[in-house]
C-alpha cells in the first residue's frame, strides 16, 4: 500500500478535521459528533431538512454535497462503512427547522438498518422523517428487481433535484416526491479498470490483468456483470449508454441531463473522451442532452474508471436541475 496518510486507522478523523479547515465558510461540525457536517450557516428555520450519509472514500459523495441547493447535513462512517446511526441522529436533529426531515441516501443494508433506527428516534422526538433510497446502479440487478440495485454516482442527481425542492419551502412529502421522481427516472453503469486498497486493509479490493476491465462493478469493488478485455473508449461509451438507454427504457424524443463520472484516478481527458462518443450514440438514438456534467462526483479511493449517469427529465425536473447550489465541491447558478 503506498498511500499519502499518516495513521490508517485515521483517515477519516483527518479527512474531515481537513476538509472543515479548508471549508469554514461551508461547513462545520454537528455539535456531539466527529463524523457529521452541517451547513455552516446552521438550521434553516421553514425548511425541509434532507440529511445524507454513508462510507468515507467516495468524496465528493457524501460530504460534498452539504450546502444551499443540496443536503443539509451529512453522518460519515469508517472507509466503505455505514456511518454510526447516533451520528446520523446528530445529524438529523441539527438539520431540523420545523418541517420535517428527508434521509436521502444509497441503497445498502447498513445504511438502510442504521437510517431506520435513527428515523425510529427522531420521531419519538416527534420529529417528522421520510426516507428515499437512491438505487441507480443497472448492473446490480435486473429491472424487476429495481428494489435490490444499489446506488452509485446517481446519487449526484437525486441531492439536486431534493436539495432545489427543498429549498422553494415545500413540505417534506413534495420533497420526498421530487427526490423519488429523480431517483426513478435515473439509470447508471460504469466500469473499473484498476482496484482501491482501503487503508485500514492495506490489499486492493479486487485484482484485473493489465489488459482487462470490469464491467457493471459497484463503487466498492462488488463484482458487476463481467470481466472483459479492455475495450477503446468510444466501445466503452457505447457499451455503457445501450445498456443504459434499454433499461429505463429511454425512448427517442427524451431529454437527459448526462453525468460523466470518474472514479478516483482517471483523468479528466478520458472522461471528456467517453463523453464525445456517448454524446453521438445517444443522438443516434434520438435523445438529446440538456445539461451534462463530466468530472469527479462520486469516487472509490484511488480506482480508475468511469460510470455514466443518465436522468430522463420533465418541465419540473428540468427547472429543479438549473436551480442554483452551492458547496465546496458543487458551484451551479442559473
Amino acid at each position: 500500500m503506498k498511500k499519502i496518510i499518516n495513521d490508517p486507522f485515521e483517515v477519516v478523523e483527518e479527512t474531515i478535521s481537513g476538509i472543515l479547515k479548508a471549508y469554514p465558510f461551508h461547513l462545520k461540525a454537528v455539535p456531539g459528533s466527529k463524523r457529521a457536517l452541517m451547513r455552516a450557516d446552521g438550521t434553516i428555520d421553514g425548511k425541509v431538512a434532507i440529511v445524507t450519509g454513508g462510507g468515507s472514500g467516495h468524496i465528493p459523495v457524501f460530504l460534498g454535497y452539504v450546502g444551499h441547493g443540496l443536503c443539509d447535513a451529512v453522518a460519515i462512517g469508517n472507509v466503505f462503512s455505514s456511518p454510526a446511526s447516533d451520528d446520523m441522529l446528530a445529524a438529523a436533529r441539527a438539520a431540523h427547522g420545523g418541517k420535517g426531515v428527508l434521509f436521502l441516501y444509497g441503497n445498502y443494508g447498513g445504511d438502510r438498518m442504521n437510517f431506520d433506527l435513527a428515523a425510529e428516534m427522531l420521531e419519538m422526538d416527534g420529529i417528522e422523517t421520510k426516507q428515499a433510497l437512491v438505487k441507480d446502479d443497472i448492473a446490480s440487478a435486473p429491472p424487476d428487481e429495481i428494489d435490490r440495485r444499489r446506488a452509485v454516482a446517481g446519487l449526484f442527481f437525486a441531492y439536486k433535484i431534493a436539495g432545489a425542492m427543498a429549498e422553494t419551502g415545500a413540505s417534506l412529502a413534495e420533497v420526498k416526491a421530487a427526490a423519488d421522481k429523480a431517483i426513478i427516472n435515473t439509470r447508471s453503469m460504469g466500469i473499473a479498470l484498476s482496484p482501491c486498497t482501503i487503508p485500514a486493509v492495506g490489499k486492493p479490493t479486487f485484482m484485473l490483468a493489465d489488459d482487462e476491465m470490469g464491467v457493471g462493478m459497484g463503487i466498492h469493488g462488488e463484482p458487476g456483470i463481467e470481466v472483459s478485455k479492455l475495450k477503446t473508449a468510444n466501445e466503452i461509451a457505447e457499451l455503457l449508454v445501450t445498456r443504459l438507454i434499454a433499461d429505463l427504457p429511454f425512448k427517442s424524443g427524451d431529454e437527459v441531463a448526462v453525468l460523466v463520472n470518474g472514479l478516483g484516478a482517471t483523468p479528466p481527458e478520458e472522461l471528456f473522451i467517453i463523453w464525445n462518443k456517448a454524446h453521438d450514440v445517444l443522438s443516434d438514438q434520438g435523445v438529446s442532452t440538456y445539461r451534462c456534467f463530466v468530472g469527479e462526483y462520486a469516487t472509490s479511493m484511488e480506482m480508475a474508471g468511469a460510470s455514466i449517469s443518465l436522468l430522463r427529465l420533465d418541465d419540473e425536473l428540468r427547472q429543479l436541475l438549473d436551480a442554483p447550489a452551492c458547496s465546496p465541491f458543487l458551484l451551479q447558478w442559473s
